[in-house]
């Protein structure tokens, strides 16, 4: 049959609620590729590529089930017909189906989106939005327009305002309070016990052995090669009720607690659900609105609101700041770090144990909270002196929810510094101490957390006051250190000499921690 539209749909851009598919149409046809260039632009997490190939067979069978016609190219396929990229496919599929019609929705990534539209220019296509998102593209740029810092509580507040979430009749926060991001740091107490996670496994040999096949580099791991992450909106929407019943009433209190104990915690872990847009940002802060409303006193208001802010509030905020910096977001180096990774950070072989459990189970599971990026390895990396194009390759590589619009703005802004301070006012930096807080890392660890200095102590705690001296003329004035500098000050001229000697030999065996 005959097709006069084609309809492209990317691999992160699986919404059977986009009005594209609200009616049947038999001349158009929907497609969707397993291609090289996809698979090979950073290292990806082996489990990375194999929950896309995975949910968007699973979408093309979901589309197919509800009446629309589909073309699917596997990554065998597509690489026997020497096709590398996706306008590669397109082009091919348009001159074998005699399309004439091309659309598409706009790629959340900047490469993509300029591949894209150059292709649309030349063949007359058309493009339309993904209707996932609740903010535009340009709403950040707008917002903070010839400002020089851009802050995520002013677009937070926005966001609420806007959408009238957690507002009272009056357009105020319904506790009166923004945010309560004070209640939201909590260490884990001793006796705590942590609900089982909904687990989708299934076997992922085939894909795997597909990858394999065409040479492909991977890097992480996948235990017998079952994969665990849902990929069907039904499993999505299983794993957004299964947070809500029985992890939401902890989750703000212990966002920032981490411990060898468990990987997840109380954490939603839906960022690959979302991300691939088999679920919707509203939909899901509107799961959890609805469990607070009916069972406020076994769910506090600073859980529920802590987990809107991560939605509306970073999630969002971080792609306004992508679209409103691109392309030159990819190079700034405002500290001009240079240094490469320890190759320890693909292997997990190393005798920190905040940094050895926090990267295996990254590579076990193409997964960890927010914290264990930010504050561990994060950490590390920027206090080490990581280049942040090595940092951004890794980010981007590693977790199963890595795009680019939401991996460099938190690896190479929020947590390497880079961007000169365009979205934190502060560097995330920190010695043991946090670590030691926040977590049971320590505990077992080859270094002592209290040390600064000699054989046993924590690497963490010379770096970070290594990082600082070296970095004086740029933060001293900065109000949110100004006390670290004066106890650095306090510190006097030989204990400092010994500190920063320490960190020397750290930087210069970093491979040997």
């Amino acid at each position: 049959m005959p097709y006069t539209r084609l309809r492209l749909i990317l691999g992160d851009q699986l919404n059977e609620n986009h009005s594209w598919f609200s009616e049947t149409d038999d001349r158009t046809l929907y497609c969707l590729f397993e291609t090289h260039s996809e698979a090979t632009y950073c290292e990806h997490h082996i489990q990375k590529i194999t929950g896309f190939f995975l949910a968007m067979r699973a979408f093309a069978d979901r589309l197919r089930a509800l009446g629309h016609a589909v073309y699917y190219r596997t990554l065998d396929e597509t690489r026997t017909d020497g096709l590398e990229t996706i306008t590669d496919c397109v082009s091919q599929a348009m001159q074998h189906h005699g399309t004439e019609v091309f659309a598409y929705q706009l790629p959340d990534e900047w490469r993509l989106d300029q591949e894209l539209k150059a292709f649309s220019e030349k063949v007359g296509g058309v493009s339309c939005d993904t209707e996932h998102f609740m903010s535009t593209r340009n709403d950040v740029a707008d917002l903070f327009r010839d400002k020089q810092t851009y802050l995520m509580e002013t677009f937070y507040r926005e966001m609420r305002q806007r959408h009238r979430v957690l507002m009272d009749a009056n357009g105020e926060p319904v506790t009166g309070q923004w945010n309560h991001d004070h209640a939201n740091r909590g260490s884990l107490p001793k006796e705590i016990v942590f609900p089982e996670p909904t687990v989708f496994a299934r076997d992922a040999t085939e894909i795997v052995s597909m990858i394999r096949s065409h040479d492909i580099p991977t890097m992480g791991r996948m235990a017998d090669e079952r994969f665990t992450y849902p990929v069907t909106r039904e499993e999505c929407l299983k794993a957004l009720h299964d947070f809500c019943d029985n992890r939401l009433q902890h989750f703000g209190t212990y966002q920032d607690a981490m411990t060898e104990a468990d990987p997840l915690l109380y954490h939603a872990n839906l960022s690959f659900a979302m991300n691939t847009k088999l679920l919707s940002p509203r939909e899901v802060i509107d799961a959890a609105i609805a469990a607070w409303e009916r069972d406020p006193e076994q769910i506090s208001f600073n859980q529920v609101e802590g987990f809107v802010r991560q939605i509306i509030g970073w999630r969002e905020y971080m792609r306004g700041v992508y679209w409103a910096q691109m392309p030159a977001f990819e190079t700034v180096n405002s500290l001009q770090h240079d240094r490469a990774l320890p190759s320890w950070y693909w292997t997990g072989d190393t005798k920190m144990n905040c940094l050895r459990h926090a990267i295996n189970q990254s590579l076990d599971r193409a997964y960890a909270h927010h914290i264990q990026r930010l504050m561990v390895t994060g950490n590390f990396a920027l206090i080490y002196g990581a280049h942040p194009d090595a940092v951004d390759a890794w980010y981007l590589g590693v977790y199963i929810d890595a795009i680019q619009w939401v991996e460099i703005t938190n690896t190479r802004g929020m947590s390497q510094r880079a961007d000169g301070g365009l979205i934190a006012t502060k560097p995330y930096c920190s010695s043991a101490n946090y670590i030691n807080k926040m977590s049971d890392y320590c505990k077992n660890c080859h270094y002592s957390p209290t040390k600064r200095t000699g054989e046993k102590s924590c690497p963490f705690n010379s770096l970070y006051w290594d990082f600082l001296d070296r970095h004086r003329e740029r933060f001293a004035g900065n109000y949110r250190m100004k006390f670290m500098y004066a106890t650095w000050e306090k510190k006097g001229a030989e204990q400092q000499a010994e500190i920063l000697e320490r960190a020397a030999w750290v930087k210069a065996h970093v491979e040997e921690l």
